[in-house]
């Protein structure tokens, strides 16, 4: 019984040429990729973008941390105010009995 090649032989031929164009377009879409990419790295615009951004960031994050110290600074005040005038209350009630008792 002979063997039949033709059938395989066109098959590979085929699968060749499919898998060359694929490689092609593949290597095409990674150029255009690379480029696109260091177009963007090195564009003044972009950099300049970026560090706007960067600024705002910086001047949102001290101004939070601005406005959380005078919050914590006034609430640090008022525990205070309140203690010492608690202290001062408490002070004052006995020197009031004492005089009372020194008569």
């Amino acid at each position: 019984m002979k063997t039949r090649t033709d059938k395989y032989n066109k098959d590979g031929a085929l699968l060749s040429n499919v898998a060359e164009s694929i490689g092609a377009a593949l290597g095409t879409i990674a150029a255009k990729a690379n480029a696109a990419q260091k177009a963007l790295r090195h564009s003044s615009v972009v950099h300049s973008v970026e560090r706007e951004a960067k600024k705002y960031v910086r001047n949102g994050k001290r101004s939070a941390r601005k406005s959380r110290n005078v919050v914590a600074r006034k609430l640090r005040r008022s525990k205070l105010l309140a203690k010492a005038g608690r202290r001062g209350a408490h002070r004052a009630a006995p020197s009031v009995k004492r005089g009372g008792r020194r008569r």
